[in-house]
């Protein structure tokens, strides 16, 4: 499971909204974030992976988070981004509809995940920051992606 990353008791977070809500990665996992691009559609990967793009030579996977939490889809707009991210040696593009800022939240700040918030599973959460009046659902980007998860028990 993904620890956030903490110094002193700050933990700085990109903060990005699919739909209404508003979720955070830790900056530490955040390589870069592009535009939307030209992405590859790749014959039989599973539905959440929208394909594959070029960035800069390298083949990235891009995962539609909004598939892959089982959220309404929304057309593409001017804001939507792709998060390129680095979980352990791999890395993957997150599509999202707008990235809105770079914050600090004191990890004091910080709930524990409960089983399902607004739909999504807890093993995709890491934990609810609470900052001013907003809440922001911090992502799990191991489980997201799937590292450690290639041998399930069923």
């Amino acid at each position: 499971m993904s620890e956030l990353t903490y110094s002193g008791n700050d933990i700085q977070l990109v903060v990005f909204k699919l739909g209404r809500e508003e979720y955070g990665v830790s900056i530490l996992q955040v390589q870069e974030i592009k535009r939307i691009t030209e992405i590859t559609r790749v014959p039989h990967s599973p539905d959440y992976i929208k394909g594959v793009m070029n960035l800069r030579g390298s083949i990235l996977p891009v995962i539609d988070l909004k598939k892959r939490l089982n959220l309404p889809p929304e057309e593409y707009t001017e804001d939507t981004r792709i998060i390129i991210i680095k979980v352990e040696d791999i890395v993957v593009g997150m599509i999202v509809d707008a990235v809105s800022e770079v914050t600090t939240i004191d990890q004091s700040n910080i709930e524990p995940p409960q089983a399902v918030v607004g739909g999504i599973a807890g093993d995709y959460l890491s934990g609810v920051g609470k900052l001013d009046n907003r809440l922001l659902i911090l992502l799990n980007t191991d489980a997201i992606i799937g590292v450690g998860q290639e041998v399930k028990a069923s």
